[in-house]
């Protein structure tokens, strides 16, 4: 229903201050001049706004003026906190405090808050990887339950949990839903699609190996392509042309690089969706009962020091010291970011698509003047222990999370404003300043489909099934924090040469297993831990499932596809 407003309400309305203008007439403000656009129509966004201000009224009633929230720092979370948060407090009257903190920061702050007992935070985007633990310590609330129970009242009868893509992510071993996906990103990989074009790099590549120059299919590939654009290349346009990207430096940041399932792209793990079944990319192993942890060392059954990994981090060490710009070595994740969009990078295999935007600002040496990218991403490459039906590579997805000890009235506000900031008045936007899409409905939007050509394969991407054959951390992981702390240590240690690959592996493991004992020991509320017995590695090396048998030839014959065969893969409704 349209309200009208007389003078005397203006008048009223104004009179309060410093408090928020809470009413229809802001909705239809934010909805006119920044909600758009929308796969509602106007009149469907005032309702779900409507419903929205009357739910916040029983909140209020009963004394919640103002939450605190956090998320990690991104393009997406950047407006929410910004432009969002102030549009939420203007037609709720609920003012929100959206903190921004670095990822590591915010695993941190929850560790603590788990331990504690107590959330610092009335609401958490936290990354769906610490699914494994949310679910395992018991301390994060169940959304299912809690939707159909004690928060049926607030939430959003428009909400439409299926038309999120990332819910089979945020689900626990119990098939209750425990997080609500707020973005998503894949990590693809990269390349410049205008050199790849190049008739004259075409010729030099296909005389050289004997394949076209094209989209690597496997690792052997990814190898020569990044030889030949390094050493046989070596500049374009009078300036160095580098084969690979990445970052090598002895910093938190280098965990993710592997914890991120870099393991998972050579293969490593067993086969399943949306992570391998017994043995994960982590090369954490559970029992039958597919929850409990039982080891991460070839000894008990898992594939942490497996040849599959060893390789993975063999080739790591190897491509980033002979074809990356010589300081990839010192970079972090923060730093490495940037350098593709910089024009000296003529691929990268573990591309995080959280770049796109700011891969496709116009004046980029990457980008062309009518603002379409000379770039593009696709598929990754796979390794040579990779197998149809594993995980293809990873995806991010940053998910709304909420302790259920923690004040009822105060989580049922932070509650509102994660449906807020997801809701479909307001997700398509956010979709498209972010680049981070959460919504089948916003995927398939003729906004989409008009961006298309300048995202570089992105919307592609996102409209065909490949969206879940990328994957985050699953549940065979039991405690996230403690034993994400332990992969950057020992990665680096190969970085420096301190120890061989398979050397930093075995530590890796052996750590992993002690970090398993310590929470076998300690008891978890549900699906604690409990070791195997260590064996001999051998007895458990195979060629039907992992850990992996080591391969008497690690490099096959490179493979690559035209790109535009594997976007029309795509378009048909295919993986790859």
């Amino acid at each position: 229903m349209k309200m009208r407003y007389t003078a005397i309400a203006f008048a009223a309305a104004c009179a309060v201050g410093n408090q928020s203008w809470a009413d229809e007439a802001a909705a239809r403000k934010w909805i006119d001049a920044e909600f758009q656009p929308s796969t509602l129509t106007r009149d469907q966004q005032l309702a779900e706004m409507k419903w929205f201000i009357d739910t916040a009224k029983k909140l209020q009633a009963r004394g919640v003026k103002e939450i605190s929230v956090v998320s990690e720092t991104i393009t997406t979370h950047e407006y929410e906190s910004k432009t969002l948060a102030r549009a939420f407090e203007e037609i709720t009257g609920i003012k929100v405090k959206h903190d921004l903190i670095q990822e590591g920061d915010v695993v941190e702050k929850l560790q603590t808050s788990m331990q504690s007992g107590r959330s610092i935070y009335d609401g958490w985007i936290s990354d769906s990887d610490l699914i494994g633990t949310h679910y395992r310590y018991g301390k994060v609330m169940n959304l299912t339950d809690y939707m159909a129970g004690k928060g049926k009242e607030f939430t959003n009868p428009g909400l439409d949990i299926k038309d999120f893509i990332g819910t089979s992510f945020t689900t626990a071993p119990d098939g209750k839903l425990y997080q609500l996906p707020d973005q998503q990103f894949a990590n693809l990989y990269w390349f410049r699609a205008d050199l790849f074009a190049r008739k004259d790099l075409q010729d030099r590549f296909r005389a050289k190996y004997g394949y076209e120059l094209g989209v690597p299919l496997n690792w052997s590939a990814y190898e020569d392509i990044a030889a030949f654009f390094s050493e046989d290349v070596k500049t374009i346009d009078g300036k160095p042309i580098y084969g690979h990207m990445d970052y090598g430096k002895k910093d938190p940041s280098l965990g993710w690089r592997f914890t991120d399932a870099w393991l998972s792209m050579a293969g490593t793990a067993d086969k399943g969706i949306p992570n391998g079944m017994p043995v994960d990319e982590w090369g954490i192993r559970v029992a039958a009962d597919k929850c409990t942890p039982v080891g991460a060392s070839v000894s008990r059954g898992g594939a942490t020091n497996s040849p599959a990994a060893v390789y993975a981090l063999t080739k790591y060490v190897d491509w980033m010291k002979k074809y990356a710009p010589k300081e990839a070595t010192g970079m972090t994740f923060g730093e490495a970011g940037p350098v593709p969009a910089q024009g000296q990078i003529a691929q990268q295999i573990f591309w995080y698509t959280a770049f796109t935007a700011d891969m496709t600002k116009k004046g980029l040496p990457v980008v062309n003047a009518d603002g379409t990218p000379k770039w593009r991403m696709a598929p990754g490459p796979n390794g040579p222990y990779w197998k149809q039906g594993m995980q293809n590579g990873y995806q991010d997805v940053g998910s709304w999370t909420f302790f259920s000890a923690h004040d009822a009235n105060r989580t049922a506000a932070a509650w509102l404003y994660a449906q807020f900031v997801t809701a479909k008045t307001t997700s398509l936007k956010k979709t498209l300043v972010g680049l981070t899409p959460i919504r089948e409905s916003d995927i398939r939007s003729k906004a989409m489909t008009d961006m298309a050509p300048k995202l570089g394969g992105l919307v592609e991407f996102y409209r065909s099934p490949a969206r879940v054959a990328w994957t985050p951390t699953g549940t065979n992981v039991p405690d996230y924090p403690k034993l994400a702390q332990l992969w950057w240590k020992n990665v680096a240690q190969a970085v420096t040469g301190e120890k061989t690959p398979q050397g930093a592996m075995d530590t890796l493991a052996e750590e992993m297993d002690q970090v398993l004992a310590r929470l076998e020991r300690a008891g978890m509320a549900k699906c604690a831990p409990k070791l195997n017995p260590k064996g001999d590695p051998a007895k458990h090396l195979s060629n039907k499932g992992a850990p992996w048998a080591k391969l008497a030839n690690e490099k096959p014959k490179g493979e690559t596809i035209a790109y535009e065969r594997l976007l029309q893969a795509w378009k048909d409704g295919k993986v790859r």
